[in-house]
């Protein structure tokens, strides 16, 4: 399941989608303007039929080009009530987030599981919806994955075992590494724009009054328009549900490929067949966001043909080929055991303090967007090692804030003085007590486990207001230019929590190596300067990772001067990478970080650091002297 192979095939899918979809709408438009056309002609008076016939078919651009507005207009108000990624969905469904505040086990049970999986990927951890319906059934919704969310159902996590949840959401975070989240959501906003044109005509079939003279025409174009715009929706449904069946499979196969255990998620599609209420989700607004789920929140048209899921049995069938095509009875419990939230962890302490060799970081690499069972082990000693004075702090809103500022402060007494002196003025007291609180335990913290924390802070601190967002934002500026020098660990931290708070917009793929080669000569440069104490090193470092680039780059030299404002330009360009073109520039880091032979966690965090800017998530790296460990993932 490559990573990047898949981003490139959604990308094509794209383009295919949106030919689709244009042909569709401008089948749409012509067909609006010529019923728009005769309309009027049956409206005019006997004697007036030539004149109004050549005026009619005058007004077929100008009725065309209102149609395409009309479209676009209401595509865009849709878009609008999206722009909020995956939680405007999550909170259409009437999701409740469990981030912060879980009520019960069964709700930390599914939270540490979707911690297990973001940390296990690389990935930031999403914020979790909890839907209040009694269906199996889940989701991954957003724009980007940085506004991407997870929604669950109470059924979900009542009925459905942990290692049944680590499937449905290995799923979930299949859709968001594959692109498709992205798609899916703007299928929501195309579709509302052709359903408009059928809701205009149903609007004047009711608005036509017996007895007036306009009476019978206005209801025959009111019909027209019905009968087009509900055509319209119906085609663009198919190409949704055709699009969507194809991806369930490979989002199955990479849940199978993640858990190493087919009865993980086969056990959830089984008890979702074997279930009264199955998948069907009760929210009125399920049925527009129908392509979204794990299994089918609505009952299709036409089974197959408009299904936006493959049926449940072949689905089933792909993972356990022997199953014997009985669904086991599933029923509603009184009572329920619960499950325990975080299992025994054989990893917690075996990996402190070890360098970690290029054999892991190359395997990390191989693994990006497709995390394997030894990753979800070192997340799961990750999630154990971690003082559960910081992982407290991580899902509250001022504790998380804490977090953050308390990773920039100086190990240097003095300067860390300086540094909370400057914040005391700029946070509230019990912001201010908190972060002193957490000083001690953030200086033990190892680096390997920096980035996993903060990637548990991520959901607490999307809670924060815009202008709160921006104040965090310029205070960890201040922290970070207080001791005059500013490091790439402390740009890649700033970078991380800006683009998770403040997502960039999303742009289009349209460049290569080569012709980014100055952006990827500034980047090396960096990196090889951040990892080596000496020029010569430093020089031999970006000289090493320049052999992993194309021959059109043999000659490239390392960049004069690397000032972190240039940093930021030249990674921003270099994410328009094409899909297949970032795995080069990758390796290229992986061989700068690697140059004097062993890769530090310092070095590590700083690899993961960059590659997550780049959009490209890295698992944690592994250590190959651990034989119990990698024993335990066969």
């Amino acid at each position: 399941m490559n990573f990047f192979e898949q981003q490139d095939r959604a990308r094509r899918n794209t383009g295919r989608l949106v030919l689709l979809m244009t042909l569709a709408v401008t089948s749409l438009v012509a067909l609006t303007s010529l019923a728009v056309s005769i309309g009027l002609q049956f409206m005019a008076d006997s004697g007036q039929k030539h004149r109004t016939l050549h005026v009619a078919w005058n007004l077929v651009p100008a009725i065309a080009l209102l149609t395409v507005l009309i479209i676009l207009l209401a595509a865009l108000y849709k878009s609008r009530q999206l722009q909020g990624g995956g939680k405007a969905i999550a909170k259409r469904l009437g999701g409740r987030l469990i981030n912060l505040t879980q009520q019960n086990e069964d709700e930390r049970k599914v939270l540490n599981v979707v911690e297990e999986m973001a940390i296990a990927s690389g990935s930031p951890v999403p914020p979790v919806y909890l839907i209040d319906d009694t269906s199996i059934n889940a989701f991954a919704a957003g724009l980007t994955p940085q506004d991407a969310v997870i929604g669950i159902t109470k059924g979900a996590i009542c009925l459905l075992s942990r290692e049944e949840l680590q499937g449905v959401i290995a799923h979930e975070f299949s859709h968001i590494h594959n692109g498709d989240m992205r798609l899916n959501t703007r299928l929501v906003s195309v579709l509302h724009g052709i359903l408009v044109i059928g809701l205009i005509g149903e609007f004047g079939m009711r608005s036509a009054k017996d007895g007036e003279k306009a009476a019978l025409p206005l209801f025959c174009v009111g019909a027209i328009l019905w009968a087009l715009g509900y055509t319209g929706t119906f085609f663009g449904n198919w190409i949704k549900a055709a699009v969507s069946r194809e991806r369930e499979f490979l989002a199955d196969a990479c849940a199978v490929q993640f858990t190493r255990d087919p009865a993980t998620i086969g056990g959830a599609l089984k008890k979702i067949g074997g279930y009264s209420q199955g998948s069907n989700l009760q929210a009125s607004n399920a049925p527009e966001f129908s392509h979204l789920y794990f299994a089918a929140g609505v009952a299709a048209y036409v089974e197959g043909f408009m299904a936006t899921h493959p049926p449940l049995k072949k689905r089933i069938r792909r993972i356990e080929p022997y199953w014997d095509g009985v669904f086991p009875e599933v029923v509603w419990p009184t009572a329920y055991t619960q499950m325990p939230t975080i299992p025994p962890a054989q990893t917690s302490t075996a990996y402190q303090g070890l360098n970690l060799t290029l054999a892991g970081l190359e395997a990390s690499l191989a693994s990006i967007g497709d995390p394997q069972p030894v990753h979800r082990a070192l997340a799961q000693g990750a999630l154990a090692r971690l003082d559960g004075l910081l992982y407290d702090a991580a899902h509250d809103g001022i504790g998380a804030q804490a977090i953050v500022y308390g990773l920039l402060l100086s190990s240097d007494a003095a300067n860390r003085d300086q540094q909370l002196q400057q914040l005391k003025s700029r946070v509230e007291p019990r912001l201010d007590d908190r972060l002193r609180r957490l000083i001690t335990p953030l200086q033990r913290l190892d680096h390997d486990l920096r980035l996993p924390l903060i990637d548990l802070a991520i959901p607490a601190l999307k809670q924060m207001s815009k202008e709160a967002s921006h104040s965090l934002i310029e205070n960890m500026t201040l922290l970070i230019k207080a001791d005059q020098r500013v490091d790439l660990q402390e740009w890649t931290l700033l970078r991380i929590v800006e683009r998770n708070l403040n997502p960039p917009r999303q742009r289009q793929a349209k460049y290569g190596l080569v012709q980014l080669g100055d952006d990827v000569a500034i980047l090396l440069t960096a990196l090889a300067r951040a990892g080596h104490d000496s020029p010569e090193q430093a020089r031999g470092a970006f000289i090493h990772a320049r052999e992993s680039l194309p021959p059109a780059l043999a000659g490239l030299e390392a960049a004069a001067q690397v000032g972190l404002k240039s940093l930021a330009t030249s990674v921003s360009r270099l994410n328009l990478l094409w899909p297949l073109q970032k795995p080069q520039l990758l390796k290229a880091m992986a061989r700068c970080v690697e140059h004097d032979g062993q890769v530090t966690a310092a070095e590590a965090e700083l690899m993961r650091a960059v590659a997550d800017i780049l959009d490209c998530p890295l698992p944690p790296v592994f250590v190959q002297a651990f034989p119990s460990l990698m024993a335990s993932s066969i």
